[in-house]
């Protein structure tokens, strides 16, 4: 089963409908739906949510899109803590989009976003545009 790991923007793109961006999101994460792969989220999406205003209940509404088959929780160690730290010492890339990138490594995962700031952070682990993947 291949294995993806969508920024927080991408589910926040589904969620709130964010016009192209949004209808990319919901088109992708129905295509890994329907071809049984694992969607990958972490303790960072619940953090970044919840510093945006979601509930636990509203940032469970957003994840129930995908079936509990197909979705995969992990939490972040204290190793990648240390790893995000060394590299952001190096690169003028946010904190937690090193975390994520981190994660989905670990996890062997692709990373997906439509941030510019993870173009930064392709030796890391691969990454993709939810439209590359539709």
């Amino acid at each position: 089963m291949k294995r993806f790991y969508l920024d927080t923007s991408i589910w926040l793109d589904y969620y709130e409908n964010r016009g192209s961006n949004g209808e990319f999101a919901l088109k992708l994460i129905r295509r890994l739906i329907k071809e049984d792969s694992i969607i990958i989220y972490s303790d960072l999406h619940i953090i970044e949510l919840k510093n945006l205003g979601y509930s636990l209940n509203e940032i469970y509404t957003i994840l129930k899109i995908a079936k509990d088959i197909n979705l995969r929780f992990v939490h972040t160690n204290k190793k990648q803590i240390e790893e995000v730290k060394k590299i952001k010492m190096t690169r003028a890339v946010p904190y937690r989009d090193i975390l994520h990138c981190i994660l989905a490594r670990d996890n062997e995962a692709l990373m997906v976003s439509t941030d510019k700031h993870f173009e930064y952070l392709k030796d890391i682990v691969r990454t993709a545009k939810p439209i590359e993947l539709i």
